[in-house]
């Protein structure tokens, strides 16, 4: 057997991945494991390490130093192990039953251990093969209004909640999100990935338009300083796996203290790339449309969710004075809507011709069908931040979108 060496960092293999998980106690020594490493994402190795004698199985997720997609040239801060490990502990309080169950983490090493969820499927790839989810529109909207409502001043001790905005200062992964949300699809950067029969059209519609950029420098001078909730910061159909019966939220590494509409905006701008791409997966057009409305009863749902769960958190929990003022739950809702909207299509920009996009659409095959789909996407998004003030409500954002 190897010693893994606790006080030092280094990258596992499945060799000592296995090893690990008998040092901390979680297998015999005498277990016969079964590894394999099943990461494909960009910033961490994740291995699945089972007992194949009793089933018994665990994900251990390593972060890396630096971001697999572009290389060791881009360094990360492995402290996002340490933000993730403790953003599910504390969601696992309040929901558990969307939660991972966290067993054992280790700063030191950026490893944390959880439960294994290969028994559901990643949304994302569940949307792109036309699947439906019966629960995923209700338990995201009560997932979203658990955790927002009660790691925030409305739901928390005030002062608590200055001392716990502490733990989760996360700048590096937040910078990630400032330049590459907010900022450099919206200027000719070098980390864009445009198309070249899309450069022309990005040049007039996002990149000339002056009124555009002051919309998204407000929406990410929000991000900067609107510090409401513990937010997961990345909530997007690849962090989230499910079932018919189940729903649980993972990868929750970019999490800080942040706007509220931020993880609502970002599930939300998700389930329309989603709607959107589907003119390239499902031919019929019968069964592309009826799987469309299933895509828009997932958003109004999610939303008509949060929202009375959320009021509801609020009538039973109030932490200030205030909060019994008449309107006064309106008005937050109202702005937390209006926040929604804007980091949507901010979100739809950026996958579009950011640095990393969106299986869904980039799984096309069709290239002319795959660049009408991001200049509709584009467009759509450019609508959602110019006009979020005007849209103030889920049924007329689902008009927007189908109009």
């Amino acid at each position: 057997m190897m010693t893994i060496d606790t006080v030092k960092y280094e990258p596992f293999t499945i060799e000592t991945a296995v090893d690990y998980s008998k040092q901390i106690g979680l297998f015999e020594q005498s277990d016969l494991l079964e590894a394999e490493e099943i990461g494909d994402g960009n910033l961490n190795l994740v291995f699945r390490i089972q007992n194949k004698n009793t089933n018994k199985s665990i994900i251990l997720k390593q972060a890396l130093p630096y971001a697999k997609v572009v290389g060791s040239s881009w360094p990360l801060t492995l402290d996002r192990a340490r933000i993730e490990s403790e953003a599910l502990k504390h969601a696992y309080e309040v929901v558990p039953e969307f939660t991972p169950r966290v067993y054992h983490s280790d700063h030191t090493l950026a490893v944390t251990v959880m439960d294994d969820l290969s028994h559901l499927q990643i949304v994302r790839k569940g949307l792109i093969e036309g699947n439906v989810y019966p629960r995923l529109a209700r338990d995201i909207g009560t997932f979203l209004a658990h955790t927002l409502f009660y790691h925030s001043d409305f739901g928390m001790n005030q002062q608590e909640k200055k001392k716990l905005t502490l733990k989760f200062n996360n700048p590096e992964l937040c910078k990630i999100t400032e330049d590459l949300v907010f900022t450099d699809p919206f200027f000719d950067h070098d980390t864009n990935n445009i198309p070249s029969k899309l450069r022309e059209f990005v040049e007039t519609t996002l990149w000339s338009d002056k009124s555009l950029k002051r919309e998204v420098a407000s929406l990410k001078h929000l991000f900067l300083t609107k510090g409401e909730a513990l937010i997961h910061g990345d909530l997007h159909t690849g962090s989230i796996f499910a079932s018919a019966e189940e729903t649980v939220v993972i990868d929750p590494e970019f999490a800080y203290f942040g706007p509220i509409g931020f993880d609502i905006g970002a599930f939300i701008a998700n389930i329309l790339l989603n709607y959107l791409s589907q003119e390239g997966h499902i031919e019929d057009e019968q069964a592309r449309n009826e799987y469309q409305d299933y895509l828009l009863s997932v958003l109004t749902e999610t939303w008509n969710v949060f929202d009375v769960e959320f009021g509801a958190l609020w009538q039973d929990n109030a932490q200030d004075s205030f909060m019994k003022v008449d309107g006064y739950l309106d008005d937050v809702l109202n702005q937390i809507f209006q926040d929604t909207l804007g980091f949507a299509g901010c979100k739809m920009i950026r996958r579009m011709i950011g640095l990393a996009g969106v299986e869904d659409v980039e799984a096309i095959e069709n290239e002319e069908l795959r660049l009408n789909v991001k200049r509709t996407a584009i467009t759509l998004g450019k609508l959602l931040i110019q006009n979020r003030s005007q849209i103030t409500s889920i049924n007329e954002l689902k008009k927007v979108v189908t109009q």
